[in-house]
């Protein structure tokens, strides 16, 4: 068997994880290159892109949008307004029919199919039913995402209880997923997702299967992995938690970007205990004055893992 070509390999894995250099400007004859915007930044960058499914249903409509690295983005919308033919798109499941679509810098129609798997690697997806593997224990279904990867022995001893830690796992490593709640399935799929550290978090429905204060536990943790410079994009119909999240929301109806606006930062320091305290207080009751609102958050008795605390 022949050895893989292991340059252009490590290329395309770790493409997602080092800034792409800028194209070479055209030559301009008389008039100063019009300034571009920084490409170095974008994670995900639309481009008039369209989809067509057989049959003529249109799946997307002239996209056009860029995330940048770091950003918080949820995108909203009914069912059949395109936020699944985006996903599938960016984990190169579905191609466009027209338009341009990059992630960090690279055209995915430049991807040829033998290094799409090397591509995934450095993409952590969530999905709304958990796709956990039964017959295997918590420490087993995350370690699997690194044995599928090349993970060592090693680094599986190191990674896992790490990210189960941060995901709050630490004492379900030996359980199986009919002996978690549902909140507990769903943190590990985010561990999986995440246990390779990848730039760029896609989820799909998080909270879908999820009462509202397990919910918020989901949203905190997908936060606080934000603040540790992961890309994170979460489609979902939960409206109630992006209004009070205050991110970048873009909308779409029928294939078409109806919105897309910033929400605003709550705080550049809000800490993830900040961050859930004030979303417990803001969903509890929304009719509340924003005064009485803020104050019942930072006041509210929990902790950053979502547990009471004796006070």
């Amino acid at each position: 068997m022949s050895k893989p070509n292991t340059p252009n390999t490590a290329k395309d894995a770790h493409n997602l994880r080092r800034t792409p250099k800028a194209g070479t400007p055209k030559p301009a004859a008389t008039a100063q290159p019009k300034p571009k915007a920084q490409p170095g930044n974008h994670v995900i960058e639309f481009r008039g892109v369209s989809k067509v499914y057989e049959g003529g249903e249109i799946g997307l409509d002239q996209a056009t949008f860029a995330i940048e690295r770091g950003e918080f983005v949820f995108m909203v919308g009914h069912t059949g307004s395109g936020k699944s033919t985006i996903m599938r798109m960016l984990i190169k499941e579905l191609d466009p029919s027209a338009g341009v679509l990059r992630v960090a810098g690279r055209e995915l129609s430049d991807l040829s199919r033998k290094r799409i798997p090397f591509y995934r690697r450095n993409i952590g997806v969530v999905w709304q039913d958990f796709k956990l593997l039964p017959n295997r224990t918590v420490y087993d279904n995350v370690a699997y995402a690194l044995q599928v990867t090349g993970g060592t022995r090693k680094e599986i001893r190191e990674k896992v209880p790490d990210i189960l830690r941060l995901t709050g796992l630490s004492t379900k490593l030996h359980s199986y997923p009919d002996q978690l709640s549902g909140g507990e399935q769903q943190r590990v799929s985010i561990a999986r997702a995440f246990v390779n550290h990848p730039p760029l978090l896609l989820c799909d429905e998080p909270t879908g299967n999820l009462d509202p204060e397990t919910s918020i536990g989901i949203m905190q943790l997908l936060y606080r992995i934000n603040r540790t410079g992961t890309t994170v994009l979460v489609a979902t119909h939960d409206h109630a938690m992006v209004d009070k999240m205050r991110r970048r929301v873009i909308e779409l109806e029928q294939g078409r970007i109806i919105r897309d606006e910033a929400g605003g930062l709550y705080s550049q320091d809000e800490s993830t205990r900040e961050f859930a305290a004030r979303m417990r207080g803001a969903i509890s009751d929304p009719d509340l004055d924003p005064a009485e609102r803020e104050q019942r958050a930072a006041t509210s008795p929990y902790s950053s893992t979502g547990h009471r605390t004796n006070r």
